[in-house]
């Protein structure tokens, strides 16, 4: 069995602007992501037979969906009571995901509520969260886009020093004409 997503990767530029927001973060016990491994998680699969990655490859080849733009426009937590999580929310990208959903919904259960985001830091610990908070509120967010012109299917392995992703196949969206 292999643990497995679709997402969205992000560009290397863009990692770069999103590695300064996550240098602005104030001090907190926990992890920030690393660049190369942002992405955004259109649906997560769970752990998947062999068998069942060449279905969904199959099901996902099927999707015709044009390139489109997206852009980081928030910064955010989950949740407000336990800040566990420190996000960066992507626009426009709902869309692809209902497509998604729609072509796998046969074999996985729909997303009842998608939320666009990036994880940037996971908080173990806040020893000041009012503190945090207000200076998580203090960063501001530049706009930054970018054209998405893919999606892919992914495998996670989990280690000790965190997860390793591996693409295991990279689905193009077609140019507007």
């Amino acid at each position: 069995m292999t643990r497995i997503f679709i997402s969205i990767d992000i560009p290397e530029n863009i990692q770069q602007e999103i590695e300064k927001i996550q240098n602005r973060l104030p001090e907190f016990a926990g992890k920030k992501t690393e660049i190369e491994n942002l992405h955004l998680t259109l649906k997560f699969l769970g752990e998947i037979s062999k068998e069942e990655i060449e279905k969904i490859r199959k099901r996902l080849k099927e999707i015709k969906f044009s390139q489109f733009e997206t852009s980081i426009d928030e910064l955010g937590v989950f949740s407000e009571k336990f800040v566990r999580i420190v996000w960066l929310h992507l626009s426009n990208c709902e869309e692809i995901q209902k497509i998604i959903d729609e072509k796998l919904s046969g074999s996985f259960s729909k997303e009842k509520r998608f939320m666009s985001h990036l994880t940037i830091a996971r908080v173990k610990r806040l020893d000041n969260k009012g503190y945090f908070s207000s200076e998580l509120k203090k960063i501001k967010i530049p706009r930054i886009g970018f054209v998405v012109d893919s999606f892919r299917l992914k495998k996670s392995t989990l280690t000790p020093k965190g997860p390793v992703y591996e693409t295991l196949e990279e689905y193009f969206l077609k140019k507007e004409i």
